[in-house]
């Protein structure tokens, strides 16, 4: 019996880090057809990647851009139909969000 086994048996109402939690899984997200455009902009001199063009619902925002954040561990928001990530993440955002199964499209530089 290894330690994994016994700690089952002591806690056997404990969730393993390994396995998924629910509120992990990056299911409910509207996957579009049409590529999410992903450009870099400058404001009140600080870089920004803003990300237009998703259609989902205010939940999807919501959802797609708290996991943008906590994956790259940086700031923004998202308002008016666009999300905003401060600093210039275009290359880590466009491959996180095409393993996620969106279309994205790099605008600009």
């Amino acid at each position: 019996m290894d330690l994994q086994d016994q700690l089952k048996n002591l806690f056997p109402d404990h969730i393993s880090e390994d396995e998924p939690k629910e509120d992990q899984k990056d299911e409910g997200l509207w996957l579009q057809e049409d590529p999410i455009l992903c450009k870099y902009e400058k404001r009140k001199g600080k870089a920004v990647t803003i990300l237009e063009g998703y259609t989902g619902a205010y939940e999807d925002f919501k959802k797609l851009t708290k996991a943008i954040k906590t994956k790259l561990s940086v700031g923004g928001s998202f308002k008016d139909d666009t999300i905003i990530i401060q600093g210039d993440y275009r290359d880590n955002i466009m491959q996180i969000l095409k393993d996620k199964g969106f279309n994205v499209k790099r605008v600009g530089g």
